[in-house]
């Protein structure tokens, strides 16, 4: 399985687009209750996420918590060996949004789940070939 390229942090930058920074705020990274501050520049903007384990279970069930203002996002991953080199990556995500964000998510819902993709085909992209979205 794949679980070592994504529970190391190093990796995010190879997969998470837009990613500029993580910092570990409290807890021990990547277990239930540990806090990180992930810093990622979209086009112009600068946006602040906070992410919060909320299910640690390896090797494969990770699930967090990730707020910013006006949105709140829960997502649920599983990690399922479908032989000895081949991993399959099911997540599940929830949005709650309020504010100027409800209206960007009811102006555009597809947006959420185009985001949602692009990270799981970037993941794929890095796991199984390598490529970065760093480079």
């Amino acid at each position: 399985m794949q679980v070592p390229k994504f529970d190391d942090p190093a990796n995010l930058k190879h997969w998470l687009r837009g990613l500029v920074s993580v910092e570990l705020l409290e807890g021990e990274q990547g277990h239930p209750g540990a806090r990180s501050r992930y810093i990622f520049q979209m086009g112009k903007r600068r946006v602040e996420i906070i992410q919060t384990v909320t299910k640690r279970n390896p090797p494969g069930e990770f699930d967090a918590i990730f707020e910013t203002p006006g949105m709140w996002n829960e997502e649920k991953n599983r990690l399922v060996a479908l032989g000895p080199s081949k991993t399959k990556w099911i997540a599940e995500t929830e949005f709650r949004m309020s504010g100027f964000m409800k209206v960007i998510g009811f102006l555009m819902p597809g947006s959420f789940r185009k985001q949602s993709r692009q990270h799981l085909e970037d993941f794929k992209a890095f796991a199984e070939q390598g490529k970065s979205v760093a480079e």
